[in-house]
């Protein structure tokens, strides 16, 4: 599966019958998955299978999907009120000796307000069900649409993030080759730190003081953090590669790449370490914000 971005545009529309269709589907970042439907009155019917449909294309985003319908003509039909025209011809029978028994002609007839009236036609229950279908295989294919512009966009951002990776990996390269790091440098350190210590301070125990340069030393020890750092880049490359929904993930790695870079330079003894990880900092800021554009 392609990597998604949870931000696209699709547009679809067609005919069926006399009538004439348009979706339209706007989808941006969000948490989870959350659809805003808009239909016309009268097919509020077919809101459950469009959330099934659009819940099965996609798992995040926050998406805007509207539908139109129009009719390209309108159809009228005459109505006749049987009731109403009784009623007047029954009052011709009760007036017969008072008002000229010629017989109605059509054209009093439809003078006579109710008699007749005029109203749009409608389409049969056939003509009904098809239109539907329609306007649902219109639907698919907007969402299918929508999902290979996202994933057209997926790809885009899967290259920056692999590249922000690469830089990870290098900046952390960078530090575990870091002289400062080695056992003699740590050593020759701490033993300058304490030479300094001791001068004039006799009374100081010096058992003590190699005892907390010893502990100084493990906790400045950065091995932890670059192994650490090490395995979420791989795990973060593998998600890259493989695809499918993997933006939470991808979120919770760049957590932990923030939590490392931050311990390492709050650790760090030397320049070009802190250095290094500042620089660290900035490229993990970077990719977590691209991250934030996943599925």
């Amino acid at each position: 599966m392609a990597l998604q971005s949870m931000t696209g545009f699709a547009r679809r529309e067609g005919t069926s019958g006399r009538w004439r269709w348009a979706w339209e589907l706007r989808s941006v970042n969000g948490k989870g998955f959350d659809l805003r439907l808009r239909l016309p009155p009268g097919l509020e019917r077919m809101e459950a299978e469009v959330r099934r449909l659009a819940g099965e294309t996609f798992s995040r985003g926050n998406l805007q999907a509207s539908l139109s319908v129009t009719a390209d003509e309108n159809r009228f039909e005459a109505v006749l009120n049987k009731q109403a025209l009784a009623a007047v011809l029954a009052m011709r029978e009760q007036l017969v000796d008072v008002i000229d028994p010629a017989p109605l002609k059509l054209d009093t007839l439809l003078l006579v307000r109710g008699i007749v009236e005029f109203r749009e036609g409608e389409d049969g229950e056939e003509a009904i069900a098809a239109r539907d279908a329609d306007i649902i295989a219109g639907l698919s294919t907007a969402l299918a649409d929508l999902r290979a512009m996202r994933e057209q966009e997926g790809a885009a951002l899967s290259r920056v993030l692999l590249d922000h990776v690469a830089t990870i990996e290098e900046l952390t390269r960078t530090i575990e080759a870091d002289p400062s790091r080695s056992q003699p440098e740590i050593a020759s350190r701490l033993a300058a730190q304490v030479a300094l210590l001791m001068e004039g301070m006799a009374a100081l125990d010096r058992d003590r003081l190699h005892a907390e340069a010893a502990l100084l030393a493990t906790k400045a020890d950065l091995r932890e953090e670059i192994d650490r750092l090490k395995a979420h880049i791989t795990a973060a490359r593998d998600l890259l590669l493989k695809g499918g929904p993997a933006g939470r993930r991808l979120d919770f790695l760049a957590q932990e790449f923030n939590r490392e870079s931050n311990t390492i330079c709050s650790k760090s003894n030397a320049s070009a370490i802190t250095a290094a990880g500042i620089e660290l900092k900035v490229v993990i800021d970077q990719f977590r914000e691209q991250v934030q554009n996943l599925e």
